[in-house]
């Protein structure tokens, strides 16, 4: 009898520890750290990459303008990689992983030798009224390699690293008075999905000890474009960037190219968002503070960046530079 019970005793104390573990994995699924990845810098220790948003219209609204030009100016610089802001397939994103949108949008559009470096991506709303798990999912990176879009994730690139925020989920109007309807697949609960999301963050954004913190996510923080400040982001994301001494925030959603300085830190907000349709003269001027360069033409953006300077330069249609900003870790200063 007493071994029978010692027996019984190990049986219920394994099956607390299956249990236990279990609780532990789905808790990790909700609450992992953001992914990280590397990606080398060059042999001189600078970096480059090209900001390009809001643009999968299968050539359409001059988007293979864009990427003509895009193509141009990432062999001058030598680009290393380009990130997407976001609503990478129009109208609805994709609709699965075998949408001809993909190949239509992306890999026929974007063919630069120049170009044919890996893309980090993330996700927008558009993405978001699609199969958004379909953009997420290894088999498009078989069938072009360049390809890379999660949720969340990080790019430690040496002398920077760049935090990719989902930032879809944040938005109230998307679930209160919905147009559309969204993939929330993986995401719910949402509330727990978003704190999270930032606890991550910040956890990420602590353990840094690169030279540039890049913060990426395709909803504005400050915009003076069709949308304006996305005030969920204001009221919950950029404490954490201010807190961590954040140098970018780049975005789309808003279809123009913009600069906004942060009146409380040096971070700049950068919108390039102009992949492909642009708003001509949709402006709002009611919050304009801060306000250094708008552009509601299409176009996109680079950046090049060693260990101490960082050169933002904005480019429209036509490969014409229309803004350029520079920054050192001693000085930051406009030219």
């Amino acid at each position: 009898m007493e071994r029978f019970g010692n027996k019984a005793m190990v049986l219920c104390l394994w099956v607390f520890l299956i249990s236990l573990l279990l609780l532990l994995c789905n808790f990790d699924i909700i609450s992992a750290e953001f992914p990280k990845l590397k990606h080398p810098i060059k042999g001189d220790g600078s970096l480059s990459f090209l900001v390009v948003g809001d643009w999968g219209r299968r050539g359409d609204f001059n988007q293979s303008e864009v990427a003509f030009q895009m193509g141009k100016i990432g062999e001058k610089l030598d680009i290393d990689f380009v990130v997407s802001t976001g609503d990478n397939f129009y109208d609805d994103g994709l609709k699965g992983e075998d949408d001809p949108n993909f190949l239509d949008s992306f890999s026929n559009i974007f063919t630069a030798k120049s170009l044919q470096k890996q893309w980090f991506s993330v996700l927008g709303n558009h993405d978001y009224r699609g199969d958004a798990v379909a953009q997420l999912s290894s088999s498009l990176r078989k069938i072009d390699s360049r390809w890379f879009c999660l949720r969340s994730f990080v790019v430690n690139a040496e002398i920077a690293e760049l935090f990719f925020v989902d930032t879809t989920p944040f938005v109230n109007d998307y679930f209160t008075i919905p147009e559309h309807t969204y993939d929330w697949r993986g995401v719910t609960p949402i509330k727990s999905y978003t704190a999270n999301a930032l606890k991550d963050l910040e956890s990420a954004l602590k353990k840094s000890r690169a030279k540039w913190k890049i913060v990426v996510g395709h909803h504005a923080i400050r915009s003076i474009g069709h949308h304006g400040d996305t005030h969920e982001l204001v009221q919950r994301l950029l404490p954490i960037l201010q807190a961590y001494n954040v140098d970018l925030y780049m975005n789309g959603h808003d279809h123009c190219l913009e600069r906004i300085s942060d009146h409380k830190s040096p971070i700049q907000f950068l919108t390039s968002g102009a992949g492909s349709k642009a708003w001509r003269g949709d402006v709002k001027l009611t919050n304009d503070e801060g306000v250094k360069f708008f552009y509601d033409g299409q176009g996109f953006m680079s950046v090049q960046l060693n260990k101490n300077n960082l050169e933002i330069v904005f480019y429209d249609v036509f490969g014409r530079v229309l803004h350029r900003w520079a920054a050192s870790k001693q000085l930051h200063s406009d030219m």
